[in-house]
């Protein structure tokens, strides 16, 4: 960036305010960590552990089989899968093979997961053996080749891979056989099967897509964000600047953020590999067992969201356990309550500071200061090499310090553009700036603070979610006349979704039935948690429904009821 900006001030003397990059693509983090530390363990999953040599040595086996497929630079490789070895060793690999990972949320339904095979044109698909009924099921309808099927048992010490058929038999009612075939293909065989070598591709790291990483769009329909090698390599090391104190080769960091998000990606699994850090995965979110795992294996770094600290600090049992091994945490994806970050940091005795990111920006963009001044209710300080400030709607002329306006961005850690979306991403990418579609204003300092979204997006337990979408499926019931979804508070969620819907005349439909309807389509984490039926819906002149009015509405009601508690 070369010039100097207000925030620099801040900067403790350990973060330069410039970086030099890597120049090479995002896969020579493996390779050259499995070079400097051979035999240090990089991944621990339900008691299995794997060193550096280890995974680097699969990930190569991985390369080496898609090639045997005949993927080529270029071609998609779709990874649906939680966090385990195979997520780690299945996106690296295919990185070497020279392919561009779409990264796919398990908890696709099969409508979402077509559109995105679709959109995208994977070809193969690395996916759990309880997906396999959902993959197999849209297959035919989509450009899909491949199915690469592997088990969270194939990587489970002994006895736990005998056990864990039966608890997965109770768990999901389903006992899963899968058979080999000309596109069916066994995970445990191909690492059987492949050699640990594969064709070099040649990768351009400033031109050439590492990642297709979907995000809603206000057509509601998701939006696959390109991010080069050089993107997700600059954020990874501007990440590891920002975090000054960590030692390479020594740190243990707890992955429960879902490596299919970006900020899991790029804070827990890139980060990690690139400091030759322990990674600790946990393929779900418990409160109980995340308590158990800082506990017994002491992780030192622990990026996570606010439903995670607060899932921790409201268990029961919370005193039953020491996390004092914990030093560093950054929370993303939502706002950080002020009073989560205290009673975090006094349980933990280590530092919880809040960041800021979008997908498009590889996520991360601006962070309060671990070991410095930070201040509470703001995202902090841009990151190095990384501009900001704060535009005006209408005319996008920058605004006076103080005044909000509309957040963007710019920096090497800024997406390419979308896939196949020329006109969104016009409108998104002008002269380099990111527009981030958020509301907000920079201090006097260069702190920056967010106080709402120009979009109406629903950021609920950290997940994004898109009203537009869940309203399409709405729509798609036949008793329903007219529905409009939006983000009401809540305590725990940060958000949660509300759908206020009318119903077509002699039509009757209860809450279960419309739940059941939308649990069919959606991803549980979009699925509307209230629903009022009304007899209208507020509108402008022209027909629009007025989101923004039952927003209101709800932020009114809420007050009302805070004003009548402080008074009982």
């Amino acid at each position: 960036m070369g010039e100097e900006k207000r925030w620099h001030q801040h900067y403790p003397k350990e973060i330069p305010t410039t970086l030099s990059y890597d120049d090479k693509p995002l896969h020579m983090f493996l390779e050259e960590a499995a070079s400097v530390y051979k035999e240090k363990k990089a991944l621990y999953f339900m008691g299995k552990e794997l060193s550096y040599a280890e995974v680097n040595i699969q990930a190569m086996k991985f390369a080496n089989y898609l090639q045997s497929l005949g993927i080529q630079k270029g071609d998609r490789v779709a990874i649906m899968l939680p966090n385990t070895p195979q997520s780690v060793i299945g996106y690296y690999g295919a990185l070497m093979a020279g392919a561009i990972v779409v990264q796919t949320n398990p908890l696709y339904t099969e409508r979402e997961l077509e559109y995105q095979l679709n959109d995208s044109g994977s070809k193969v698909i690395v996916c759990l053996d309880i997906l396999v009924p959902r993959v197999s099921n849209v297959k035919k309808n989509t450009p899909l080749e491949h199915m690469i099927v592997t088990g969270i048992k194939d990587y489970l010490p002994f006895p736990k891979n005998l056990i864990y058929p039966f608890i997965q038999k109770k768990q999901y009612n389903m006992v899963v056989k899968v058979e080999e075939s000309a596109d069916t293909h066994v995970w445990k065989s191909v690492m059987d099967k492949a050699e640990a070598s594969y064709q070099k591709v040649k990768v351009d790291p400033i031109e050439d897509t590492a990642l297709l990483q979907y995000t809603g769009g206000t057509t509601g329909f998701p939006k696959g964000v390109i991010l080069t090698h050089r993107n997700l390599v600059a954020n990874a090391q501007m990440c590891d600047a920002w975090i000054y104190k960590t030692r390479k080769g020594e740190e243990t960091v707890l992955g429960v953020l879902p490596f299919f998000h970006v900020y899991g990606m790029t804070a827990v699994m890139n980060l990690s590999i690139l400091n030759g850090s322990k990674m600790v995965l946990l393929p779900k979110f418990d409160a109980g067992d995340v308590l158990k795992t800082i506990h017994k294996l002491k992780p030192t770094l622990f990026p996570g969201a606010p439903t995670i600290y607060i899932g921790l600090l409201n268990h029961p049992e919370l005193k039953k356990y020491d996390l004092s091994s914990i030093e560093a945490c950054i929370s993303g994806s939502a706002p950080l309550p002020v009073d989560v970050q205290d009673k975090f940091e006094e349980v933990t005795g280590g530092k919880l500071v809040e960041g800021y990111g979008l997908t498009e920006s590889s996520p991360v963009t601006h962070a309060n200061l671990i070991y410095g001044n930070r201040i509470s209710g703001s995202i902090g300080l841009p990151w190095p090499d990384t501009d900001a400030k704060i535009l005006n709607m209408e005319t996008y002329e920058e605004v006076e310090v103080g005044e909000v306006g509309e957040l963007a961005v710019k920096g090497p850690q800024i997406m390419k553009g979308y896939w196949n979306k020329p006109e969104d991403t016009d409108n998104t990418l002008k002269e380099g700036w990111l527009l981030t579609g958020d509301l907000g204003y920079m201090d006097d300092n260069g702190y920056f603070y967010i106080v709402d979204r120009k979009k109406d997006m629903i950021i609920a337990g950290g997940y994004n979610i898109y009203p537009r979408e869940v309203e399409e499926v709405l729509y798609e019931h036949e008793a329903i006349l007219e529905a409009v979804v939006a983000g009401i508070p809540d305590p725990y969620r940060g958000e949660t979704v509300k759908a206020y819907v009318v119903l077509k005349e002699g039509y009757a439909v209860t809450e279960d039935e419309l739940n059941k309807h939308c649990r069919e389509n959606l991803a549980a984490y979009k699925v509307p948690r209230i629903y009022d039926f009304r007899d209208e819906l507020p509108k402008t002149a022209v027909g629009k429904i007025l989101r923004r009015q039952l927003v209101d509405e709800e932020k009114r009601k809420e007050e009302k009821e805070e004003v009548s508690n402080s008074l009982s």
